[in-house]
Order: structure tokens, then sequence, then C-alpha cells
């Protein structure tokens, strides 16, 4: 073949895939059917398809019926449909739909299994409500899996923050799930590869937590009012304070997971952010207050932080510990909205390493993966010059 046929052969590929499909024709004359072209992907052409209508009866009826598939058809194919791939039927040849569907059940089975918090699974599923939503009104080419690319990642993305109006946080929110849903789908074989990949999250300019540290004398109203309100909950806030235990895995703390005379909590990796098993020290002052309010009288196997943040046999969701905070805390000594529940755990790292605690000592009582990440709770108002550096003079 002389390079002139060859180029040429490979444009006319290459046309023929972007010209993936034919309109639909009607035919009635020796023969009654449908007719339309389709890109065959394992031929490397179009490939002609006819649906006969010999089988219904009267020429009127025919052609009724043959209109009627035609314009079914087109829309089939407006949306990415191919009859030659569905034929086939690889996993990247999936119906996006039906994808999502599984993917949603996913979720559910690893809500029931207590995998994933509620409100995570909440969240991933109104994010995949949006991106059908979004599919549906902008009439995005989505009908299989393998369409879900790159490009369609950043489409839906601009839709979500520049259509929508929404923050650079809510945008980073969704692309954060976006990673997480491309990775289900590309571990199952749905895509070709990760479609967002390249893709990160949009810091702005002196961009904080949106949530601030306590300062000590609100620390000292909020244990003045509980201890007379809700002693129960003040416990709630001492092992967020002092364990730095996050509220989800408060929700699964059990009686037995303490020990008096070892003053240590145990915590399963089961329920951990990071799947990793852990032991705490517990401060002498919440051992006591848990002995005051004879937490250890109820049986081992009872859920710390049940009715009313008292002992019970009823898991409760995570969710009450912000919503009372919301709801009775904050109301109540007035509070700013930067003063969340989760201050707390911000706030009693940072106190730890004011009153010269080792770094280490701090670093594996809030189980951070490195010394780095509990550095940045560091006031800087108590970062001095190292000593061993003053006084360092070398060769030059």
């Amino acid at each position: 073949m002389s390079k002139k046929n060859f180029t040429s052969q490979k444009r006319r590929t290459a046309i023929q895939e972007i010209v993936s499909w034919k309109t639909p024709k009607f035919h009635q004359a020796s023969e009654c059917y449908v007719s339309f072209s389709a890109f065959d992907p394992e031929a490397g052409k179009l490939r002609l398809k006819k649906i006969m209508l010999g089988h219904i009866k009267g020429k009127r009826n025919q052609k009724s019926y043959g209109e009627e598939l035609v314009k079914r058809l087109s829309e089939k194919l407006m949306q990415g449909w191919n009859p030659w791939i569905e034929i086939t039927q690889p996993l990247e040849y999936s119906s996006f739909d039906e994808v999502c569907q599984k993917y949603e059940e996913y979720l559910f089975k690893l809500l029931r299994e207590n995998n994933m918090r509620d409100e995570t699974i909440t969240s991933y599923i109104s994010r995949l409500h949006m991106l059908k939503k979004w599919k549906k009104e902008e009439n995005i080419n989505l009908f299989y899996s393998y369409q879900f690319n790159s490009k369609v990642v950043g489409q839906f993305l601009d839709y979500v923050f520049i259509d929508r109006n929404n923050t650079i946080r809510t945008r980073n929110n969704y692309l954060a799930w976006l990673k997480t849903f491309s990775k289900y789908l590309l571990e199952r074989g749905y895509v070709p590869h990760d479609p967002t990949e390249g893709y990160s999250c949009v810091h702005r300019k002196g961009e904080l937590k949106n949530r601030d540290v306590i300062p000590d004398d609100i620390l000292r109203e909020l244990k003045e009012w509980l201890e007379v309100n809700n002693k129960h909950y003040l416990l709630a806030c001492y092992i967020l304070h002092y364990l730095f235990v996050r509220p989800r895995e408060m929700s699964f703390l059990k009686v037995g997971d303490f020990s008096i005379r070892k003053k240590t909590l145990v915590l399963h990796g089961t329920n951990t952010k990071n799947h990793n098993d852990a032991v705490l020290t517990v401060p002498d002052h919440v051992l006591k207050l848990m002995i005051d309010l004879r937490i250890f009288d109820s049986p081992s196997d009872y859920y710390l932080f049940s009715d009313n943040f008292a002992p019970g046999a009823e898991r409760k969701s995570e969710k009450k510990f912000r919503d009372y905070w919301t709801r009775c805390v904050r109301k109540n000594l007035k509070m700013t909205e930067r003063y969340k529940f989760y201050s707390l755990k911000d706030t009693g790292i940072t106190n730890m390493l004011r009153a010269n605690t080792d770094i280490l000592s701090v670093r594996d009582q809030a189980r951070h993966s490195s010394i780095l990440i509990t550095d940045i709770y560091t006031p800087k108002d108590i970062k001095e010059a190292n000593k061993l550096i003053l006084n360092y003079q070398g060769v030059l």
C-alpha cells in the first residue's frame, strides 16, 4: 500500500470515528425496513444495520411504526447508543445510569456494614444525584460508562462552581467525591483510566479552616455550664479535647474500651479514620469524671454515648454531638459560629503544645501520621530559636 493510500485510509477511519453514526431512514419498497449505520469498533468502520418491519401488517401501519422507530433510534444514537457495542458488551460500554445505580447500592451496603459514616454516604449520594441531574438537564452525551472522561469531569466541575455559583470549598468537595467515584469505576473496569487525573483542589489565598481555636475564658464558661446542665456531654467534650477522638469514633466507643487500672482507651481499627488500632492515655481528671458519672457500672458492651449521652445499648449517630453543640451549647453561651464542636480537638492539641508537652507525645495522642502535621498546631508565639543552632559555628 502506498504512503498516499495509507494516509487516505487512516484519515477516513478517523473521520468515521468522529461521525459515529448516520441518520436512520425508513424504506418501503419490495421490503419494509429501517436502516442506519453505526461505527463498529471491531471492524474499524461504519456498519449498516437493518431492522425489518415485514411482520407488521398493512403499509399504513408499517409507515406509522417505521417513522416512530426512526425518531426513537435517532434519539438513542444522539445519546451515544451503539448497537454493535451493545452486542459485545464489555464493561466499559455498560449503561452509565445502571452503573450509577450499582454505585448507589454499593454505598448503602457500606452504610449497613458501618464501614462509612452516615453523613459521608448522604453527601456522596447527593453529589451523584447532582451529576445525574446535570447530565439530564444539559443533555450530556453520557450513555456508556467509558464516556465519563476527563472532559466530562471538567464540564461538571465548572457547572458546580460557575453555573451554580458555589464556593471554592464546594467545588473542591465535589472533586474529592469525583475522585472517589472514579476510583470505583476504574477498579471495576467501567472506565479505561482515571478521568480525574490531572485535576486538583483550588486553594484560595490565605484560606483557613472554617473554625477557630477556643480561648481559655470560653472553655471555662463551657465547663461551668455543662457541669450544671449536662455532665455526660462534658465527658464527650473531654474525650474530644484531651484524647482527640473524632466524633464518629466517639459514637462507637464502648464502656469496655476503657481500662481504669491502665488509664487507657483502646480504639479499634474498624471504627477509626486510618483503620488502625490505637491505645490512648486517659488523663486523671477525665477518668475521675467517668467514675463520678458511674460509667463503669454499665455493661462493658454498652455504647458510652447513647440516649442523652449516657451509656446505653443503642449506638447513636455522630451528628448528635454537633446538634447539641449548635442548639444548646453555642446558643446558651452566645458563642460565635467559628467555635464548633470539633474546635475542641484543635484547641486541645494547641493548648497541650503550649503547655510544653513534647511534640512526640502529642503526635501519638492525636494519631498524626507525621510530626509535620502536629507542628501545624504549634502556636507561633511559643516557637523559640533552637539553642543547638544558636551555638553552632561551621567551617565558613
